[in-house]
């Protein structure tokens, strides 16, 4: 049910506890109590047959007789009794329960939310603490204090962590806007409440404690959604013992699931911490410098063991500190003793008074090339630290955005970091936290250019369908897992994944050598068997065999040692192929696996037999293009060796890339595909070459575009078409269009976009243009209509584009056309597309919101069919327009148009 209803959840304006009570330490009595004590300004009532009434308050028997319906229920009552319950609510117009019961069965929940869902009444819990939203004094649960009121929202699924941090807030002095306990979550969960706090006012970052997640999908969506608006941060519980598993792959033992959830983390656009102090930490740190764009630092202290720690703490976080320039060090030189530290970090000495700090800083902020400026200041005898504070004050506030303070101490400096705190610089309590929060960023600022990213044009050449599919469907058949070497190379190659040159394949060690003679010396040897997957491990791979007594001894010797090492494996013989000469090539590993929770998975990495020893691999969700995979790769340590070292020239990086981008077309193309190992994947200046594969086989699906976490590129929506005698493709939107789109853009009469988006701004900076082409499948759709210009260059000639709200109940759709195909048939034409596409999905009506004086689209939309809303104000200056669709999907998406290379 998504966000239907959590109004009432978070901001209600009437509570019923049901189970009050007087009983102390019951749960039903601390709910009524914190309530009642609460600065909540609705009417509060209580609910519960043994009572008439409690602190001189009126006690209702039940629900039915209760003034009037409650926006929230709050449910303390046996378990047996909440299903109950939940249907009454409904009934009579509740729209929102928190059920704090603990204890209900399977049967228990899922009966509460059969009750709930004919009315959409939102369920928190079971197993809950409750839920506080400071701002409108509402406590609605059985923590053990208040919260102060602020901007940061906490949801977490551990009540007692909820606790602790209410404690923690308020012993700082944080506010919050809200703080949200999930409990078991067998209906609000963290996808709802993303998507809800995305667009609330109140909340300016929103910070989650996960323990698990169960639908991947809603709340990938929900996540990048929210992290575009504002900061997300999650302490994700579970990083013990999860990384490494018993599998038959490499992949599949690398990719264990917290990596995974990291990976989906970095995607999403949020930063994870590792402890609930870096939660509030980052939180600071992300909403005063989010903006903030400067990737060095550079350090001012008046102690030089302070300093020589924050240098120390940046080399260990990978911050860089700024280098100043002949222009900055004379500035320097000007207001500073002569012996200064003359380099970054800027000593100016123990002795320094105010006016020696104010012009230091004011040198360092005059030159961007500094970065963010680290004040630090330790407290001295000689000047009082307030005095610092003050005349520094201006010039810090004026550059909140670029400083960051470290006040050394306690009391002696309290009152310092108060005017720095309170004129809105962040404070950290030592250089190696402030070091940290700024490397923090860095990593936030990353995952955001990642969320935002419009990669470059990218091949998208079809796979070989005839080369595909039979060897895949053969060993289904003969009940094998695993395919053969030559059958796993076969399918790389099918999708353009470059291979090792002619195999052959030998019974016996005789054959083997007249194979290698018709191949030529040098050659690898191999054993062949369908029970062995790692051959390196038993003694089955040989390389540079340079004759056939070396051949013939090599072959001998790998049966006697398989047979000892595996003595039930079926061995089948041997293959052979010539020896590949490289010796640039660097070893990595390529591969895919299917996670439990996000499901498809593509790792990158170091490769050879030792790669779970080295342990250089890096995860990434599919789907990917290059810019992705680029991201993937730089995160691993062999990028490093990949740039190029010493008589190693630069490697072909756009190969590598290719390969990641077939991978992650193979496990949308493939519902069958399990794992998948390439490894060794030969990389260097004359690009990618997979020496050994490994491919295993599900007869359940569990890959497919359908299984990813992120909906893939819908290619099933591309059509070529004819229009007005001129051939155009309409196809949905890709973040590569971002140029193209530009371009189409400024192409626009003004008219013509205050028409669609009400102002007559053609010219949208990066993040917005972005926005519009990197949309969320699963959510949105833009179908664009291409065509060629006079130099056979793609040009969009129209766009036609719905964002639905995640319950799919509704879309809202806009549509627009070059200025000078107006009236030619091509908004219809796009709006046909667009309705085929809301049936398809199961949106249940379209809305658009179209100015009164637009009479070409309240013509064009009332003949597809839309109505005007009557209770539209007449005085709005806008018509709303409804097409009702229908809840069903039963439009079927045209088959990919192979015309238009989809």
């Amino acid at each position: 049910m998504s966000i239907r209803h959590l109004d009432r959840l978070l901001s209600p304006a009437s509570v019923a506890v049901f189970g009050a009570s007087n009983r102390a330490g019951s749960v039903g009595a601390t709910v009524w109590r914190n309530l009642r004590a609460g600065r909540f300004a609705g009417p509060v009532h209580g609910v519960n047959p043994k009572h008439s009434s409690l602190d001189g308050v009126p006690i209702f028997a039940a629900a039915a007789h209760l003034p009037a319906a409650p926006d929230l229920a709050l449910i303390c009552t046996p378990a047996a009794t909440v299903a109950p319950l939940v249907a009454e609510l409904g009934a009579l117009g509740t729209r929102a329960v928190v059920i704090v019961t603990a204890g209900l069965s399977a049967e228990q929940k899922k009966a509460a939310l059969d009750a709930a869902r004919p009315f959409t009444l939102r369920l928190l819990g079971p197993n809950c603490l409750g839920l506080l939203s400071p701002h409108i004094g509402l406590n609605a649960s059985f923590a053990h204090c208040d919260a102060l009121a602020g901007d940061v929202a906490f949801v977490s699924q551990s009540g007692a962590l909820v606790t602790a941090v209410l404690d923690w807030t308020r012993s700082r002095g944080i506010g919050l806007s809200h703080l949200i306990s999930l409990g078991d979550h067998c209906d609000v969960d963290f996808g709802d409440l993303l998507d809800h706090l995305a667009s609330d006012a109140r909340t300016r970052s929103i910070l989650l404690y996960v323990e698990s997640i169960e639908s991947p999908r809603k709340f990938m969506s929900a996540a990048r959604a929210a992290a575009r608006n504002k900061p997300v941060i999650v302490v994700k519980a579970g990083r013990a013992g999860n990384g490494v598993k018993a599998a038959a792959s490499h992949t599949g033992a690398l990719a264990g699931s917290d990596t995974v959830y990291d990976a989906a983390i970095r995607r999403a656009g949020m930063l994870r911490v590792d402890t609930l102090q870096e939660l509030f930490i980052a939180a600071e740190t992300l909403s005063r410098f989010r903006g903030h764009r400067h990737t060095t630092l550079t350090v001012m202290t008046n102690g030089g063991g302070a300093g020589v720690m924050a240098a120390d703490a940046a080399a260990h976080e990978g911050v860089a500190l700024a280098e100043p320039d002949a222009a900055l060090l004379a500035r320097l030189d000007a207001v500073l003793p002569v012996h200064w530290s003359h380099a970054n970090p800027v000593d100016i000495i123990g002795d320094a008074p105010a006016e020696r700090y104010a012009q230091t800083l004011s040198a360092l902020l005059a030159d961007d090339a500094a970065g963010a400026v680290l004040f630090m200041h330790a407290p001295t005898a000689i000047v009082r630290s307030e005095d610092i504070a003050r005349a520094c004050l201006p010039l810090a506030r004026s550059h909140a955005s670029r400083v960051m303070s470290a006040w050394l101490g306690d009391s002696a400096v309290a009152q310092a970091r108060k005017l720095f705190e309170d004129a809105g610089i962040a404070d950290y309590a030592t250089p190696e936290e402030a070091v940290h929060a700024f490397a923090m960023l860095q990593t936030y600022r990353r995952n955001q250019e990642v969320l935002m990213e419009a990669p470059g044009a990218s091949p998208h050449t079809a796979p070989d369908g005839a080369a595909v599919r039979p060897p895949l469907d053969a060993a289904l058949a003969e009940g094998r897992e695993w395919l053969g070497e030559q059958e796993a190379k076969g399918l790389l190659k099918a999708y353009g994944i470059e291979v090792v040159p002619t195999l052959a394949v030998a019974a016996t060690a005789e054959a083997a050598v007249e194979a290698a003679r018709g191949l030529g010396y040098p050659v690898a040897l191999k054993i062949l068997s369908r029970d062995i997957t790692h051959k390196s491990d038993v003694g089955g791979v040989r390389l540079g065999l340079g004759s056939d007594a070396a051949l013939a001894a090599a072959a001998r010797e790998m049966l006697d040692a398989v047979r000892s090492a595996r003595p039930l494996a079926r061995i089948d013989g041997f293959t052979v192929q010539p020896a590949v000469h490289r010796p640039h090539a660097q070893e990595l590993i390529v591969g895919a696996s299917i996670d439990s929770v996000f499901g498809p998975v593509i790792l990158c990495g170091q490769g050879g037999t030792a790669v779970e020893v080295v342990g250089d691999t890096a995860i990434a969700l599919p789907p990917l293009n290059r810019a992705l995979a680029h991201e993937l790769v730089s995160r691993t340590r062999v990028a490093r060796l990949l740039a190029g070292f010493r008589d190693h020239p630069p490697a072909r990086l756009d190969a590598l890339y290719d390969v990641l981008v077939a991978v992650s077309q193979m496990l949308a193309d493939l519902p069958q595909l399990a794992e998948l190992d390439i490894n060794p994947l030969w990389v260097d200046e004359n690009g990618a070459l997979a020496l050994d594969a490994r491919v295993r086989l599900s007869r359940t699906p569990v890959a497919g575009a359908e299984r990813f976490a992120i909906l893939p590129y819908p290619a099933q929506w591309v059509r070529t078409q004819v229009w007005n005698g001129r051939p155009i493709v309409v196809r949905p939107i890709r973040p590569e269009d971002e140029a193209q789109h530009r371009r189409f853009l400024e192409s626009l009469e003004p008219e013509d976009v205050r028409m669609r988006v009400f102002s007559t701004r053609r010219e949208l900076p990066r993040s917005e243009l972005a926005r519009l082409t990197q949309i969320d499948y699963d959510r949105e759709m833009a179908f664009i209509a291409e065509g060629l210009d006079a130099q056979g260059c793609a040009e969009t000639l129209g766009v036609a584009r719905t964002v639905s709200d995640p319950d799919r109940v509704e879309a809202e759709f806009a549509i627009i056309v070059r200025s000078e195909l107006k009236g030619q048939g091509l908004g219809t034409l796009l709006f046909e597309r667009l309705i085929e596409h809301a049936r398809h999905r199961g949106i249940e009506r379209l809305v658009g919101f179209v100015l009164r004086e637009n009479t070409r689209m309240l013509k064009l939309s009332t003949a597809m069919g839309f109505k005007a809303d009557p209770a539209e104000p007449p005085g709005s200056g806008l018509r709303r327009m409804v097409m009702g669709l229908g809840t069903s999907a039963t439009a079927t998406p045209p088959r990919p148009d192979s015309r238009c290379g989809a």
